[in-house]
């Protein structure tokens, strides 16, 4: 399974998103810190769930890791997130 399909399975299991885009990065990152051949490395992740409301930046991001540490281990490297709760702008 493509690791942008396994970031979109455990964020669905995990938060239960209303709105979720993934997008892979990696062939701009090519040659930086993280970067590895066949790429997966770096993803944009904006994902919009009810588990985020009432939530600081830090705490919804840290929802997101929690539920990711199984792909870092695997080799992501780096995600840059846009964590909003439903009705947020």
């Amino acid at each position: 399974m493509r690791m942008q399909d396994r970031i979109q399975t455990k964020l669905a299991a995990a938060l239960a998103p209303a709105e979720i885009a993934i997008q892979d990065d990696s062939s701009r990152h090519a040659g930086h810190a993280g970067a590895r051949e066949g790429g997966e490395t770096h993803f944009t992740v904006e994902i919009v769930s009810p588990a985020f409301a009432g939530k600081s930046r830090v705490q919804r991001h840290r929802l997101v890791y929690a539920a990711l540490a199984s792909e870092f281990a695997d080799g992501v490297h780096a995600l840059a997130l846009v964590t909003r709760a439903p009705g947020e702008p």
